[in-house]
């Protein structure tokens, strides 16, 4: 542990610019935030909001509010349906802009950046746990609850303890046929599912440059899943490129450096070099075995998307291992873009049509079966190789299937085969 108080982590440093003063690890301050994200789970939001406001309440910042509908597109049942009515009323009533309806966005984590509401130095809350996700690009982001998103509605502030750090010093590169998901495995497996309870995360060091943003996407999405408050990678020459790419505009002044000499609760070196794919192991995700471990072991489903892995790079990645090759007998395997123009990429590149081709089913941008909600339920005794972020029991809507966790990579190598394989056998022979 350093002792450099002089010298802030990202989150001190972030919220000591919001309020103009010093803040310490552990205080309690107020702030309002730049985003405030929140998807089909609005519907029930609203009913939080009409009980705070009454029934003629008026939001207070609508430029600020976000509402992607992504959990359930389009609606699997009358109730649903109900509910995405519920909140197409509610967005018109309100006059809130940005609004993403069935085939106009795909999943919230996939669709924020993509449309420009995540930028270095801005605060973004959402009404879902993976929230961190937009810490890729240098913002703090974090989730809160149902409750707390209907009091933005119709208020300013909320309430923050700024956090004490973990820091990941990143060193080298990754081996060919070793993906981002194997990384935050790795990092999730050794610090353990509460490793980083409350805490914020940074990633940093030489490795990163290594590191392309989807990988980032990927490593600050699972972050939530050792805990994290928040997880954040400095904002460089590649963050730079993709902002300005993607047309997001931004005061330079208001990205937060990451300094290597704040005062960290730990300090993780991780050579990224030594990393290998792994899987985990139903029923928590810090059960982490390295692929070769699991090589062998039969399963029924193979999901690839959700908004860990289900953007473009993903589906490329898949792609290109089951060139040549078809999903094996007895195995289902899903495919979902995260987003609309993940999907109309991968179809334009001709990358949908090589998954087709191979076997697989595409489906429509959303969340479907992560959650176990929409699409691609598990039987009883089945078992799902998933590239989602949690395998927990129950998660796909069955509790007495189960859930591995694992790269796009090795779920297209494993779906070939039809039993779980190391994708270096595949796309490194």
């Amino acid at each position: 542990m350093t002792t450099n108080a002089n010298t802030k982590t990202f989150a001190e440093e972030f919220f000591s610019r919001r309020l103009g003063r010093e803040v310490r690890p552990g205080e309690i301050v107020t702030a309002a935030p730049d985003v405030v994200l929140s998807h089909d789970n609005s519907a029930a939001i609203i009913g939080n909001f009409r009980k705070m406001a009454g029934e003629d309440g008026r939001v207070g910042y609508p430029e600020r509010i976000v509402i992607i509908l992504d959990h359930t597109v389009p609606a699997p049942s009358e109730k649903h349906a109900a509910n995405h009515a519920l909140i197409r009323g509610f967005v018109k009533e309100q006059r809130i802009k940005s609004f993403y309806d069935v085939g106009c966005g795909g999943i919230c984590h996939q669709v924020l950046p993509e449309m420009g509401h995540v930028a270095p130095g801005r605060l973004i809350v959402g009404s879902d746990s993976h929230t961190p996700t937009h810490g890729a690009l240098g913002a703090f982001a974090c989730g809160i609850d149902r409750t707390e998103t209907a009091g933005l509605w119709l208020q300013e502030e909320t309430w923050f303890k700024v956090p004490r750090t973990i820091r990941f010093n990143l060193e080298g590169e990754l081996p060919r046929c070793v993906f981002a998901k194997d990384l935050i495995l790795t990092l999730i497996g050794r610090v353990g599912a509460a490793g980083a309870n409350y805490r914020s995360v940074e990633f940093a060091g030489p490795g990163v440059a290594s590191l392309s943003i989807d990988d980032r996407l990927t490593v600050t999405n699972l972050a939530a899943e050792m805990g994290a408050k928040n997880a954040v990678f400095p904002v460089d020459e590649a963050a730079r490129e993709w902002l300005d790419r993607m047309g997001v505009e931004y005061d330079p002044a208001d990205i937060v450096p990451l300094s290597d000499d704040a005062d960290f609760e730990a300090v993780h070196p991780v050579d990224l070099a030594a990393i290998e794919p792994v899987v985990a192991l139903p029923h928590q995700v810090d059960r982490v075995i390295p692929v070769g471990e699991a090589a062998g072991r039969p399963f029924d489903q193979g999901l690839i998307g959700t908004c860990t892995n289900g953007r473009l790079s993903d589906l490329r990645e898949a792609a290109a291992v089951l060139e040549g090759r078809r999903v094996a007998e007895g195995v289902r395997l899903l495919v979902l873009p995260a987003s609309e123009e993940v999907y109309a990429n991968a179809l334009l590149d001709g990358t949908l049509a090589a998954l087709h081709a191979a076997g697989a089913v595409v489906l429509n941008p959303g969340c479907g079966p992560c959650l176990g909600a929409h699409q691609g339920a598990l039987a009883p005794g089945e078992t799902c190789l998933s590239t989602a972020n949690r395998n927990f029991k129950g998660r796909m809507g069955c509790k007495e299937a189960e859930i591995i966790l694992a790269s796009p990579a090795t779920v297209a190598a494993s779906a070939a085969k039809g039993v779980i394989a190391d994708p270096r056998e595949t796309i490194c022979e």
